[in-house]
């Protein structure tokens, strides 16, 4: 049986930095009405994602207008029930994007910025989005490949387990500029060792098209090295054939590329 960890960044009992007492009422802090009506806690696997995913919402709404302040980082911190830890790399990605920018001092904080028709693929983002049904393409991505996760713990064939291996190392081993193309050939790789022709060649397709939109998205470290400890799960339930971990730990891969698209594209 595979052992599954918490790979995101979700408060534990033994939470970074300080403390902080059960049950505290959040208060003050600019943005509490939005963030009550907006914000949620995330789910445990995504932690990273679906935190950026929430405050990339925030942002979009236009809930916190630019040259306005975000909430302090304990308030966001404990609306979205991460760390602070969590929570700050999520704004360094922001910060990077040109979204947001960090202010030292008495009066300073994380302040949002006019938004621009900056060069990070947004504005072709939204044109591949007009053509595609997105939310359509990412649920039937995930019904494929966690089916082909099942499937190959069922059975691999002789040369499925070094093959697994192989495709595995190669995004482990992948230059930054080289990821994707080694992060969808082991996908591939997954797929075609379902035993299911069907399922490969429908799979091929669905992730062309997911990677058309994923193509006009930055590539975020932190989210390359967790979705690279998913993978490391993945081919680990695999390999010990067991199905149940190999389908879970594959649909919580696929939801946390659902969650920084659906951030990108709010």
């Amino acid at each position: 049986m595979v052992t599954r960890r918490r790979t995101d960044g979700t408060r534990s009992a033994a939470d970074e930095g300080a403390p902080e007492a059960v049950g505290e009422e959040v208060t003050g802090g600019e943005g509490s009405g939005p963030l009550a009506s907006v914000l949620r806690p995330v789910r445990a696997g995504n932690g990273f994602e679906e935190t950026l995913e929430q405050v990339l919402q925030l942002l979009r709404l236009g809930l916190v207008p630019p040259g306005d302040r975000l909430p302090a980082e304990r308030e966001l911190a404990q609306h979205l029930g991460v760390s602070r830890v969590t929570l700050r790399e999520v704004l360094k990605v922001l910060q990077d994007q040109g979204m947001v920018e960090s202010r030292r001092g008495r009066y300073g904080g994380t302040f949002v910025l006019p938004r621009t028709n900056a060069a990070d693929g947004s504005d072709e983002l939204l044109r591949r989005v007009a053509a595609v049904d997105v939310e359509d393409t990412l649920r039937f991505r995930e019904v494929l490949e966690t089916g082909a996760a099942g499937l190959c713990a069922d059975g691999l064939a002789a040369d499925g387990a070094g093959r697994l291996r192989s495709a595995l190392e190669a995004t482990q081993g992948a230059r930054l500029e080289d990821y994707r193309r080694q992060d969808t050939l082991l996908h591939l790789t997954l797929a075609e060792l379902s035993g299911s022709r069907s399922l490969a060649e429908r799979y091929a397709s669905v992730r062309a098209t997911l990677n058309e939109l994923l193509d006009c998205i930055p590539l975020l470290v932190r989210n390359l090295e967790h979705s690279q400890q998913q993978h490391a799960a993945v081919v680990e339930a695999v390999l010990d054939r067991d199905a149940e971990a190999a389908r879970e730990m594959m649909r919580e891969h696929c939801a946390g590329t659902a969650a920084l698209l659906r951030g990108f594209l709010a």
